[in-house]
């Protein structure tokens, strides 16, 4: 404020200064000049207040920031004591807090465990007594259930053993019909007899021939040749080929695949039977078919009806075998309505005058049996679930007899007496 309050007074000086001089015209040069003096020494007055009020402000200033310095260093260490303090205070209260807190949970620590092993023990007590119980009570019922069942066990086990015995003695037979199925010499004539057989229940002696050389010039006979009245005068009748296949390797090694599970050694098996089947047909299409002293078509007997439905169940075979080779593969059950067929149709017609309803006749014979591969199979598979049940049974006693290994084995004559009486 003083140095404004200074340069106002100093600019109306000059302001007064300069409008004399305008109105005083008469002024000399000399009352200028000491103007000008006076003006001028105002003017170092002026800068030399000015310096000494500057000089005073900064040593005010200085002052006041050093004093200010003071109080807030002493605020502040005044908010870190009281700071400090407050924190001290809270971690005193938090501590309390925390002791308190552990006190009670150790209390409630006790407490849970005290109880819980009252539980544990009172529990022991119970399942002890329900244990005991249970014993007694299992105890009594086993002793009622064993005591009525051993009787019904013995009763049980002499009828099993007998049927083991029957199903031994079955076993024995399978056994040494698989001995004898084993010689190629024997299989054949296996196959031999059963076409026989079947021949001789259908046809009269006089409609078939055996092991007949039904080819000229050829040494080769087939087993069976059916007469079929020829259409020719000069010949009397024509023969129809029968030869009865039996590959029992090929299809054995078939069925070991099938029951071990094994699929690659299975379709193997599949087709070594199939190409054994083809070489067949074409052995005896080259062998036996010679016509017109034959028909234009043979057959091949298969023995089993299994081995007989594992090749109808090849798609296409017995088609491909018909069309190219002019066999056709039978079974005993097909062979029979085949042969059936045949001796209606020598009662009615001679059959060189209807040839060709013979192909038509064996088509719906095979349409009529279309189906017989599919029921064999499930045939076969009841067969195999029986011989399986059988199995069982026959693990179940071995495991009963071990059970009563312990058991006291009566005299024959004494047991005998106790089942009379339990009978």
């Amino acid at each position: 404020m003083e140095i404004i309050t200074i340069l106002l007074i100093m600019a109306n000086v000059i302001l007064t200064s300069i409008l004399l001089i305008k109105k005083n015209t008469s002024i000399s040069s000399k009352d200028i000049s000491n103007l000008h003096r006076s003006i001028k020494d105002i003017f170092i007055n002026i800068d030399s207040t000015i310096k000494d009020e500057f000089s005073r402000n900064r040593q005010e200033n200085s002052s006041l920031k050093t004093q200010s310095n003071i109080e807030l260093s002493n605020n502040l260490k005044n908010i870190s004591d009281i700071q400090k303090n407050q924190l001290d205070s809270f971690s005193k209260q938090l501590l309390a807090l925390t002791n308190s807190n552990e006190e009670k949970l150790n209390k409630m620590r006790d407490t849970i465990e005290t109880r819980i092993l009252g539980l544990q023990n009172e529990n022991s007590k119970k399942l002890d007594e329900m244990r005991t119980l249970v014993d007694k009570k299992l105890n009594e019922s086993l002793d009622k259930k064993l005591s009525t069942s051993f009787s019904s066990i013995s009763q049980r086990l002499e009828i099993l053993y007998k049927q083991l015995g029957e199903i031994g003695s079955l076993a024995n037979g399978v056994n040494d019909l698989k001995r004898a199925l084993s010689n190629i010499k024997v299989r054949g004539t296996f196959g031999e007899i059963e076409l026989q057989s079947i021949l001789e229940d259908i046809m009269t002696k006089e409609q078939y021939e055996t092991n007949v050389a039904t080819k000229k010039g050829s040494n080769e006979r087939v087993e069976f040749a059916i007469k079929i009245p020829s259409k020719d005068e000069k010949k009397e009748f024509i023969y129809l080929p029968i030869d009865s296949k039996f590959p029992q390797e090929d299809y054995q090694k078939l069925l070991d695949a099938e029951e071990n599970g094994d699929k690659l050694l299975l379709e193997q098996s599949k087709k070594a039977l199939i190409a054994r089947i083809r070489s067949e047909a074409q052995d005896v299409n080259k062998k036996y078919l010679d016509p017109p002293n034959t028909t234009d078509f043979g057959i091949i007997f298969l023995p089993t009806e299994s081995l007989y439905s594992e090749v109808a169940k090849e798609a296409g075979l017995m088609e491909q075998l018909q069309r190219n080779l002019k066999i056709i593969i039978t079974g005993p059950s097909t062979i029979s309505a085949f042969l059936n067929s045949l001796q209606m149709g020598f009662r009615t017609l001679a059959i060189e005058k209807r040839s060709s309803e013979v192909w038509e006749l064996l088509g719906a014979v095979k349409t009529q049996f279309s189906k017989f591969g599919a029921i064999l199979e499930k045939t076969q598979k009841k067969l195999q679930e029986a011989s399986n049940t059988i199995e069982t049974a026959s693990r179940k006693s071995r495991t009963i007899e071990r059970k009563l290994r312990s058991v006291e084995e009566l005299p024959l004559d004494k047991s005998s007496s106790v089942l009379e009486k339990d009978n």
